[in-house]
This record gives structure tokens, sequence and C-alpha cells, in this order.
């Protein structure tokens, strides 16, 4: 695992906007009402490391990708360009060609030096991925930033922070995939960028059908929205055993759920007991579900905008710990259930009617499943990315809220899934606590558990 006291010197060169290789059009696009609402308006940051390989010798990767970054622009301008926002709190995007940012940056580390395992939280991630002054506003800011940064072995890290209103992480992989391509020669990227953003606006005129929890308007009566002074980060590793162990506790009718379901709910409950609620107040747990097959005809392929949902499952604190998994597990199954077509019409049209609000925040947890999304798959010359995906956990316009699950191999080879995690330290040792239990076969007594409800200030 990489040692948090791993640290290093990183040397910059000025940030410098790097705009389309060609002429592109100056012109309004507008993003659709799924894209613009309050909880997207925040940066995602992501990083992928790359290997030494012997056959790009004499290749330095930072004019390589800066390079297939304009090309890439040319076809992908609406990234060139700066949000602006209209009337009803609209979105839209200037196409003005004034580029991203992009920073050339060189480490004095290897990327062996960064252990055998690579993962969240990273040393010096902002070192590595440099928050540029006044660059990161939602309006009138670049849509992209993007650092490359050489290694002392012959290896580079990529790291990007995106306004998260423009993409979620299948668009954005279909980028990054176009400037490998790039990278690599192409001269045009073999998935063509569709925008059609009005695929995902509301009717006209708007009719809410479905039940939207997702956006209840909860109080913070308690002060539950997580604190960000001593929060410990930190990323566990499930692969084949560890998900098998939590299938065994699950009754025969639930054993055959998926792993993210299973993990879902596993993690939902444990992060639940180690906040410590009150036993009668409600909790929540977002599952982000990509909605681009559930269209007919399914979104067009090029479709790069948002276009997930965040259907939620909501009980009591009380509920929730003291039952077993396998109830978390009906809850999850069944609101994944509920994203369909006219769910994501119904989503849209209650952004319009509601000004665009954001996602409940309050006692919530919220995972994003981005093991199919591609990001290790990035190929700019070097080969796939030894680590590709987010760049922590707990991002968003309230940090601590959220989880990704992250496709990874561990030192034994064995692949999994990778959660980063993000809670105050005395509940991330309760939560180690609670999910060694599960793991080795210790389900803790529920005398015990009723002795977890200790009110506090969380």
């Amino acid at each position: 695992m990489a040692t948090p006291a791993l640290s290093f010197q990183v040397r910059r060169c000025q940030p410098e906007l790097v705009a389309p290789a060609k002429p592109t059009p100056h012109e309004f696009k507008q993003l659709s009402d799924i894209d613009d609402q309050e909880g997207l308006r925040f940066q995602i940051p992501v990083i992928q490391f790359y290997r030494c390989d012997p056959c790009m010798e004499g290749q330095d990767p930072a004019n390589v990708i800066r390079e297939a970054i304009a090309k890439t622009l040319v076809f992908y301008y609406p990234f060139a360009g700066r949000l602006r926002e209209g009337p009803g709190r609209k979105l839209f995007v200037e196409c003005t060609g004034e580029g991203v940012l992009f920073i050339e940056a060189d480490a004095d580390v290897t990327l062996e030096q960064f252990g055998d395992a690579l993962q969240p939280p990273f040393p010096c991630l902002e070192e590595l991925l440099y928050d540029v002054p006044n660059s990161n506003g939602v309006l009138n800011s670049p849509l992209l930033l993007i650092q490359v940064t050489r290694l002392k072995c012959g290896g580079f890290i990529f790291a990007l922070r995106l306004n998260h209103t423009m993409s979620d992480a299948s668009g954005l992989v279909q980028f990054m995939m176009a400037v490998g391509e790039m990278a690599r020669g192409a001269s045009s990227p073999s998935v063509r960028p569709v925008w059609k953003r009005a695929l995902l606006n509301a009717r006209d005129p708007p009719e809410v059908t479905c039940c939207h929890r997702e956006y209840d308007e909860v109080a913070d009566t308690k002060g539950t929205i997580i604190p960000l002074d001593d929060m410990a980060h930190r990323s566990f590793f499930f692969g084949p055993s560890e998900i098998a162990a939590i299938r065994k506790t699950l009754p025969s009718h639930l054993q055959q759920c998926s792993s993210f379901e299973i993990l879902t709910a596993c993690l939902w409950r444990f992060r639940t007991i180690s906040l410590q609620p009150e036993p009668q107040e409600e909790v929540r747990v977002l599952c982000i579900v990509n909605s681009r097959s559930k269209f007919n005809p399914p979104l067009p392929l090029g479709y790069y905008g948002n276009a997930f949902a965040f259907p939620v499952a909501l009980t009591t604190a009380g509920k929730l710990c003291q039952n077993p998994v396998g109830y978390a597990l009906e809850l999850v199954r069944k609101a994944k259930a509920d994203v369909t077509e006219e769910y994501m019409k119904s989503v849209a049209d209650l952004m319009v009617t509601k000004g665009r609000p954001h996602f409940t925040v309050v006692r919530s947890y919220l995972v994003s499943d981005v093991t199919r999304a591609g990001f290790g798959d990035v190929d700019f010359g070097w080969g796939k990315a030894a680590y590709g995906g987010p760049a922590k956990g707990g991002v968003g316009a309230i940090p601590g809220v959220a989880s990704f699950y992250i496709p990874f191999k561990n030192k034994m080879g064995e692949k999994g899934v990778l959660v980063p995690l993000c809670l105050p330290a005395p509940a991330m040792e309760r939560f180690v606590e609670e999910l060694d239990g599960l793991l080795k076969g210790k389900q803790p007594i529920e005398e015990n558990r009723k002795l977890l409800f200790i009110p506090s200030a969380l």
C-alpha cells in the first residue's frame, strides 16, 4: 500500500491554455436538464499512472499529450469554451475556442516509490493536479484542467479535473480515449462526439411522474453533514473472497444479487453503524445508475453528456443497523430497478419545476460504480494505465458523501473492486472493525449492536 509518508517535489511549468488545433464554430450550446442540476456543479478529479515503455524512448509524454488534446478539441470544441448561466439557472456553453488549462511538470519520484498498490488516497495529490488559482469556478472558467507529470523512471502521471456538468464518467472516458487515439497517430476519433443534449431535456409542459426522494429537502437539524476536519481517507479492496464472505451471510434468495448491489448494501449499513446516528433518523443511499441503455432507442453512441440518475433507498438508522445485510440489499435492488426512460424524463421535469435542486446530502451516502467506465484502458502510446480512475473518494459539492467503485488488481494479482472512503477518524475506526468482523465471520453480537447507538453530534 502506498505510504502516506511518501513525499516528493514537483516542478511545474506555467499553466497554459491549449486551444483547438483548427478554428472551431463560435456558438452557444445548451446543457441538458440533467447536466445542469446543482449536484453536478463541481469539479471532479481523475488520475492515471503510466509505466515507462522502452518503445517510446525519446518521446515526451507532455508534448505528445498536449498536441493530441489540441487535435481532439477540434471535435470536442465545447470543452474549449466556457459555461454561462441564463434565465432559470439554465447552463449553456459559449464555444469560445479559448481552450483547456494544461500544466507540464516533473516529479523527483519513480512509479515504484508509490508502492505496489497504486490507490487513493495518493500522496501529494495537490501537487500532481495543481489547482490553478481562480480556475475552478463552475461558470466562466476552463472546463478541463490537465497536468502531465514526468517521473524519474520514465513513466508519467496524467491528472485531470473536469467540470462535472459537461460529462459523466462514460463521457469523460470517451474524450480521454479520443485524446489517446490522436496521441497514437489517428486523424479523428473512432467514436465521433454527439452533443444532442436536448434528448435529456424536460418535456413541455413538464410533468413529474415518478417519486424522487433523492431530491427531498431534508433539514440538517443535528449538524449531520459530515465535518470536514479530522477526516480519514482509506481505500478498501473487495476481491472474490471478500465478496464471497459477504454473500455467505445472505439468505439463499439474495445470493444471486450482483456484486455492486451486495457491496452497496454492506457499505451503507456499516457506514451508518460507524456514524452512530439516532435510531429514528432517516438514512439513505443513492446509487448512480447509467441510463444510456434505458432509452428506446438508446442514446446515440458518442453522447458524452451526463446520462445517469441517483435512485435512492431509504430507511431509518435503527432498521438499517439492527437488520442483517439482506434488508439493505432488498432496498438497494428496488432503487436500482426504478430507473427507466420515464424516470429520466421525470427527473428532467423536476429540475425545471423545482429550480434544479441538489440531491439530498443529509445522512446520505452516494456510490458510483466506475468499474466498467474504462479509465484504465486509456492509452496515450505508453500502454494501458497502471491505475486509472477517480483520484479520491468523498468528492463533490459536499465532501465525504460519495464513494467510487474502481476496478483494481491487488499485489497477489487478484482482480476486484477498490472503494475509497472518507469518514471522520473515529467513525473510520468503527467502520474497519465492523468490516473485519464480517469478513472474518465474526458478526457483532446484537447486544453490542444496541450499544453503538450513542447519541452524537454527527
